[in-house]
């Protein structure tokens, strides 16, 4: 079985531990991070759902695993929060298709056997890919339940969920909130409205607005006032992996899944993969999966002009060996205003920036910054040639693709992911 081991301090925690959040010498600054231990075993099993099909990879069977639950029991579990997830959202977990887009291809002047090969994020729960990060933290929760393990008597008592977003993960997050009857608190800016804070609403979303105050340190506010609410005793239902380590081991499914994909293509790598980042658990994990099911993939990590802390860690952390021991000589809160059409990517701080590196260097990728020009057109182009309407925050990644088209050939197969519905 695998486990956590933290990449700032060494530190080991099992699988079969509950609550496995965060490192247990965390001391408050969020400056630790546990992530996945590295294993041989990739199993996989024909079922549409990734919750399923790729059970036995995954750390929330491992925990029931190891806790007594058997493995017919974890697999009514999963269907039936699935069931109660379509139930509420329209739509449960299912493979999200991979195709080559030949009018994306041809727009970009790419040539066979190259071309453009496109993973589609916008129709799954959620209308993102923000709820595969979610539900292992979810599926926790209930296996903790379900064997007694959970420190609350009764569901009845159960501690508020808590996550801090403006968007899609919020939307993820209260959808499976609301399907698993479990009380949610969102932290959001205090900016923020539309169609997201009346789909949060109708969801049953105790929403927070998060004004910046005079004695606040740098950083978002959405981001402090969540950590408060942690700290007072609710679960960290998180998409960021200082937070809650387990939403990395949901959002490898992406990967696992591309991977196979490719595999029935007969496509045993690609010269790129772009992926946008803003909290950076997306591509860290999409990435992590991608490799696990041998599938080699240079991750080109794209941020926005208009607000890049990664890459700026990119470019002192590479001649530093124990980065993640001097975080904060690498990563810090972006010091102007963020700004961008791509406006779901703008973190100040890349949170999950160790797990970014690592796959970046294991797959000898690297971090591209967008023009703000490239952020626009990538918008248009990327639905129009696609017929998928996602937003600009979920065709970002194209962005990175138009700013290194010249230095790739025009046989270069690339993938990019759109994942999130435009609104």
């Amino acid at each position: 079985m695998s486990g956590f081991t933290c990449a700032t301090c060494a530190e080991k925690v099992s699988v079969a531990a509950f609550a496995p959040w965060r490192c247990p010498n965390e001391n408050g600054d969020r400056h630790h991070v546990l992530l996945i231990d590295e294993s041989d075993q990739h199993i996989v099993e024909s079922h549409p759902n990734p919750f399923i099909a790729f059970r036995r990879n995954m750390l929330w069977w491992q925990f029931a695993m190891a806790n007594g639950m058997t493995d017919e029991q974890t697999i009514t579990l999963v269907q039936r929060i699935d069931d109660a997830i379509t139930k509420v959202g329209g739509v449960g977990f299912v493979t999200t298709p991979l195709t080559y887009q030949s009018a994306f291809s041809d727009e970009l002047s790419f040539e066979s056997p190259g071309g453009i090969w496109v993973k589609d994020e916008t129709h799954n729960v959620g209308g993102s890919q923000k709820a595969r990060h979610l539900m292992s933290i979810l599926l926790h929760l209930f296996v903790a339940e379900e064997l007694g393990i959970a420190p609350w008597a009764h569901p009845s008592s159960r501690p508020s969920l808590a996550i801090s977003s403006c968007g899609n993960a919020a939307i993820a997050a209260s959808t499976l909130a609301a399907a698993a009857k479990w009380p949610i608190d969102v932290f959001i800016p205090e900016w923020a409205g539309g169609v997201v804070v009346e789909t949060l609403t109708a969801l049953g979303a105790r929403i927070h607005r998060c004004a910046r105050q005079s004695q606040d340190p740098p950083g978002d506010p959405t981001v402090l006032r969540f950590r408060e609410a942690v700290n007072n005793g609710s679960i960290p239902f998180s998409v960021q992996g200082p937070e809650n380590a387990l939403c990395l081991d949901g959002g490898r499914t992406i990967g696992w899944e591309m991977g196979q994909q490719l595999a029935h293509e007969n496509i045993s790598e690609l010269d790129a993969i772009f992926v946008q980042v803003g909290g950076g658990a997306f591509a860290a994990s999409l990435s992590r999966g991608l490799s696990e099911s041998g599938i080699a993939a240079p991750l080109v990590a794209v941020q926005t002009e208009g607000c890049a802390p990664l890459s700026r860690a990119w470019n002192t952390a590479q001649a530093d060996a124990k980065s993640a021991q001097h975080w904060t000589q690498h990563m810090w809160p972006w010091e102007s205003e963020p700004v961008s059409l791509a406006d779901g990517i703008l973190d100040d701080e890349t949170y999950d920036w160790v797990a970014d590196l690592a796959q970046i260097q294991r797959t000898n990728g690297q971090v591209v910054v967008a023009r703000e020009s490239e952020v626009i057109h990538a918008s248009q182009l990327a639905p129009r040639t696609t017929s998928i309407s996602a937003s600009p925050t979920g065709t970002a990644g194209v962005a990175g693709l138009l700013a290194l088209r010249s230095q790739l050939a025009n046989t270069a197969r690339v993938a990019v992911v759109l994942s999130g519905i435009r609104r």
